[in-house]
């Protein structure tokens, strides 16, 4: 079984930062592409980005472009999401997850998933 432990989430002012980490057990790390999504109550799951194991290439949600940074370190089986510049819209569970295949955006595509980390962000 792979297991995904979040962390990192919290209350942060608008305009703040936070950074967001997933560690993983299990099978080895980098085979897996990785990723963050969101979701708010009431409100379908949304895709925030994704990071392929090697050499790194990512994708984000225009919503969050620019402003938050995927990155990994499979030395560490760790998948971070570095978020600045937080708006009170990207108030959700955040969750991390890991897919075999090479990168999407759906979530059906991720076959592994952490329990999510709750982010408030107030104005």
């Amino acid at each position: 079984q792979v297991l995904l432990v979040e962390s990192g989430g919290g209350l942060v002012q608008a305009g703040g930062s936070l950074r967001l980490s997933c560690a993983r057990s299990g099978l080895t790390f980098n085979t897996y592409t990785m990723g963050w999504f969101r979701q708010a109550p009431g409100k379908e799951r949304e895709f925030v980005a994704a990071i392929t194991r090697r050499p790194g290439i990512t994708s984000y949600a225009d919503s969050v472009k620019g402003r938050f940074t995927i990155s990994r370190d499979n030395a560490k089986n760790t998948v971070y999401l570095q978020m600045n510049s937080l708006k009170p819209e990207d108030t959700a569970v955040y969750y991390c997850a890991a897919s075999e295949v090479l990168i999407s955006r759906r979530a059906l595509d991720y076959k592994y998933w952490g329990q999510g980390t709750q982010v408030t962000v107030s104005s």
